[in-house]
């Protein structure tokens, strides 16, 4: 697990600094790229992140271009089920982007939770596995 997108509407914003904050070991060096606001939020509550266009200026489609490429690993996109955004088709490319290039993706803290956990219990399984080879 090397790079987990993080994307959050602005009601959810803390939900994910808390997020991050309370599972800072199960992070610990990975890349935690965002959009813009979702960005500067986590940022300034002290953890870094790479920062990429705001979701309605492009965001959304280049995080779509890297689950093409294979430079996503798992998608945390915490959304406010009650917005409909005007770039609303933009989000809905990247959530089918997930599905056709089978990346995993959580849209609340409990999928996220095990969603990760469930990563790094599979990255130690190959890891043991190919010890005993």
């Amino acid at each position: 697990m090397k790079n987990i997108v993080i994307i959050a509407h602005d009601v959810k914003k803390p939900e994910i600094v808390q997020f991050l904050n309370d599972r800072k070991e199960w992070i610990f060096g990975v890349n935690l790229i965002a959009t813009g606001r979702t960005a500067e939020y986590v940022e300034s509550q002290g953890i870094k992140v790479h920062h990429l266009s705001p979701g309605k200026s492009g965001g959304y489609g280049e995080i779509t271009e890297m689950i093409k490429r294979k430079e996503v690993d798992i998608v945390v996109f915490l959304r406010d089920p009650l917005i409909k955004q005007g770039h609303h088709e933009d989000i809905q490319k990247l959530l089918e982007a997930c599905n056709m290039y089978n990346i995993p993706l959580a849209t609340n803290y409990a999928s996220a939770e095990l969603m990760i956990l469930g990563q790094i219990k599979k990255e130690d399984y190959e890891r043991r596995k190919s010890m005993d080879d």
